[in-house]
């Protein structure tokens, strides 16, 4: 054997390749560091992490780690919002994350519940929301439109409906096929036969039992309390007023024990139930009422937006109205009644947008109890003559305090930032909101400045964020026009989310399955533009050109 030389020994070790193994150094690590560095990385990177291994995968799903996602893309944004609080300057030390002395502002029910909060699906709905990003369903409820028309609300994922043909009727959006209704009433089950639903409110009490409380007006000026039991899963009447000769029941609103009505003869009534509503007697039939207060107005057209806030001092009553004004066209108004626990009349204050030298058409003498904007007030001094008053009536109106929307025909709405304290009750100038291709058919404005709006064709649904367009920074008062809103758009499956077969085929049944979609979708079309929303979804009522009648829902979760 011929023996190799030194230097030949040497060349061939040298062309060698060595085999490099990495350590692992992140496995090395204890599981609190490696929560202290995932806190560090951003969403997309942290969704990542949880497909390495296992165990990264549980880390990184920590609560703890979302919770602090959730606080600075979605909290401290909002805080920045706060007057007194400059953009480009050092938050308060109050805004800056911590587990247990951050502020979350509306948020705060989330941390008080716990470990029973889920922080990331709460971030993933919240990201949802900011995107537009959903699911869409349909549930036919009538097949015609009934007369008049339907009546829905929304309430902790149960939609309560009211119809002449149907009755009363209660719908979970939160089923998985099949029939989603869980109850129904009828609601000619009274001496009242003749009588239909013109109104409808569900109790804003915010109290603790399962059951939920109903309140219907009907067009003989009549009204009825109705229980839904969730656990049996039916409906009882509780209680039915005698009719009133003063017209239909336009608006209602309803807060135990304190129940407020708008008539068609612009009659203003609060009433008030005997406070012996315990756990015992909930289904049990209810004394009637005692009439509280009534107030006769001049002013107050449809729409109506009414609202009642009980505290242990008083009860607060709130109407939003639209009011006709001289060589002005129309413009909106708000009027608040304070009234104590015995029912006595404490304080009752108008304000309008306009300067005082606006008067409403049909407007009077002041009548007891019912005040008028003081002259000099902010609300005369600071009003903008542009968005104060349009030559179109509003199709919808929505206060939730401080946001009072407006919705026209004109493709935009116009939003007031309302003023209430114990010196004064304003409305500041109207702010222009564009973005809609159509006429707007209704609006609702929800909690942290949130509000839903749907064009008259139902193929526009848009989310807006009200704080930003009313925020003192110049950059934001711009985006006021269209950057605060989000189009709501269904995800609609591609060819590249099916599995992997005929490509062909494939793409002969996307095709079909996205003109199927847009078909339905522009098959639809609001009727009389109501619409709700709560923190999961958007409910609105939708009729096909065919005149059948279906809940539409948006789920972002």
């Amino acid at each position: 054997m011929v023996k190799r030389d030194h230097e030949e020994l040497e060349d061939a070790g040298s062309n060698k390749r060595l085999r490099y193994t990495p350590r692992d150094r992140l496995s090395a690590l204890s599981d609190e560091l490696l929560l202290v560095l995932l806190s560090y990385l951003p969403v997309h990177d942290l969704t990542r992490c949880e497909q390495l291994s296992t165990r990264l995968r549980t880390l990184a799903s920590d609560s703890q780690v979302w919770k602090a996602a959730y606080y600075d893309r979605f909290v401290r944004p909002r805080a920045a919002r706060i007057p007194g609080i400059r953009e480009g300057n050092a938050l308060n030390n109050s805004f800056l994350y911590s587990s247990k002395l951050s502020k979350w502002l509306e948020d705060g029910p989330l941390v008080k519940r716990g470990g029973a909060t889920n922080w990331k699906r709460q971030y993933k709905l919240r990201h949802n929301w900011s995107r537009g990003s959903c699911k869409r369903t349909e549930t036919e409820i009538a097949q015609r439109p009934p007369i008049p028309p339907l009546l829905v609300r929304l309430h902790d994922g149960i939609i309560i409906t009211a119809d002449s043909t149907a009755g009363l009727r209660a719908w979970s959006t939160r089923s998985r096929g099949g029939d989603s209704r869980i109850a129904s009433l009828a609601l000619d089950m009274h001496s009242h036969s003749s009588s239909a639903p013109s109104s409808l409110a569900i109790d804003s009490s915010g109290t603790t039992t399962q059951d939920i409380r109903i309140s219907v007006g009907f067009i003989d000026g009549s009204f009825g309390l109705y229980c839904l039991d969730r656990r049996k899963s039916s409906l009882k009447r509780r209680y039915l007023h005698a009719p009133s000769t003063n017209g239909s029941i336009r608006a209602i609103a309803f807060s135990f024990p304190y129940l407020l009505t708008m008539t068609e003869a612009q009659l203003l009534s609060l009433y008030r139930f005997p406070a012996t509503d315990d756990e015992h007697s909930e289904h049990e039939d209810l004394d009637p009422p005692r009439l509280v207060s009534s107030l006769k107005s001049h002013t107050a057209w449809p729409p109506l937006s009414l609202a009642i806030k009980c505290s242990p001092t008083g009860v607060s009553t709130s109407i939003a109205y639209a009011m006709p004004t001289y060589t002005a066209g129309w413009s909106v108004g708000l009027q608040e009644l304070r009234l104590s626990t015995e029912g006595m009349i404490l304080e009752s204050r108008l304000a309008t947008p306009f300067s005082h030298g606006f008067k409403p058409l049909s407007a009077s003498e002041s009548r007891p109890g019912m005040s008028s904007p003081k002259r000099g007030s902010p609300s005369t001094d600071t009003a903008s003559p542009r968005f104060t008053s349009r030559s179109a009536k509003p199709t919808s109106l929505s206060y939730t305090h401080p946001y009072l929307l407006a919705a026209y025909s004109d493709n935009t709405m116009t939003l007031y930032m309302v003023t209430s304290n114990a010196r004064e009750l304003v409305i500041g100038p109207g702010k222009p909101l564009c973005g809609h291709t159509s006429s707007v058919s209704g609006a609702h404005v929800g909690d942290r400045g949130k509000a839903v709006s749907i064009s008259a064709g139902g193929n526009d649904l848009r989310v807006w964020e009200l704080e930003a367009g009313l925020s003192s920074n110049a950059s934001r008062r711009r985006a006021v026009w269209a950057e605060t809103s989000v189009m709501i758009r269904p995800e609609i499956q591609t060819v590249d989310e099916q599995p992997e077969s005929n490509p062909v085929r494939d793409c002969q049944h996307n095709i079909t399955s996205n003109l199927a979609a847009r078909a339905a979708q522009k098959d639809v079309m609001t009727s009389r533009g109501w619409l709700s929303f709560d923190e999961e979804q958007v409910v609105l009522l939708g009729e096909t050109n065919q005149g059948a009648q279906a809940l539409v829902v948006y789920n972002f979760a």
